[in-house]
């Protein structure tokens, strides 16, 4: 059985995640959304998020992001906390936001992106498990949530539903530049003596750029993650047809 490519996806990343992290300094406040999305997939829980975003008494919330993407239903939750809160939220995209890491941008007041970094739409992805009539289910889901994702770019960006419908059948990737030109952040900013590279093991997707080599794994905290994963990995592969 091919590995799932969620599962693909967290456990390629799991050196390179980092927890949740929240700071503040008078009226401003900083989230860091450094890792794969989703308590089950990866390591950035959305109800700790909600429960984080929620103490957050600042007038503006910078969210700090650098994610290769995860769950699109965790992030529908961390889109509608950052819809809900009072601050204005200004999303600062630090490396990379793929998949559902573009979500969260687009619940955002404002969309920062470093020169150098990257921004990836494409269609969702699951797992199913069952017989025919379970998979046409399940493609069905795969549609509502595609044109659910369809629109929240479209309304963002002011792009026709079809161009970016288009974009998320090709799995598209943005460079700052071209993420500004299509609406999809505000504005680009450059990192003076630094140069913007993805960390990130990218080879769960299809068109992915070039990705750094994995890191070797010696921690025993990313050990332990990994070979979480894996046991639901061989959980779900011993599922009975």
């Amino acid at each position: 059985m091919p590995i799932p490519k969620l599962l693909q996806l967290a456990r390629n990343n799991a050196a390179a995640s980092k927890p949740l992290r929240a700071e503040s300094s008078g009226t401003e406040a900083t989230l860091y959304l450094h890792g794969v999305i989703g308590g089950w997939w990866g390591d950035i829980d959305e109800t700790e998020f909600a429960k984080t975003l929620a103490g957050m008494d600042a007038d503006t919330i910078h969210l700090r992001i650098d994610s290769p993407g995860g769950d699109v239903f965790a992030a529908r939750a961390m889109m509608t906390a950052i819809s809900q809160h009072k601050a204005r939220v200004v999303a600062h995209v630090d490396g990379l936001a793929a998949s559902a890491a573009t979500g969260i941008c687009m619940a955002c007041d404002e969309v920062e992106i470093t020169q150098g970094g990257g921004f990836m739409i494409h269609n969702a992805w699951t797992i199913a498990i069952g017989n025919k009539a379970d998979m046409r289910k399940t493609g069905d889901l795969l549609d509502k949530i595609d044109a659910g994702l369809t629109n929240d770019y479209a309304r963002r960006s002011g792009k026709d539903s079809t161009e970016v419908a288009a974009w998320m059948d090709a799995e598209t990737w943005f460079t700052a530049d071209e993420a500004v030109t299509n609406g999809f952040a505000d504005r680009a900013v450059e990192v003076v003596g630094k140069r913007a590279s993805n960390t990130w093991d990218l080879s769960a997707y299809n068109h992915a750029p070039d990705s750094a080599p994995e890191p070797e794994v010696d921690d025993a905290d990313v050990v332990a993650h990994r070979n979480a994963l894996e046991r639901r990995l061989a959980l779900l592969e011993r599922v009975p047809a």
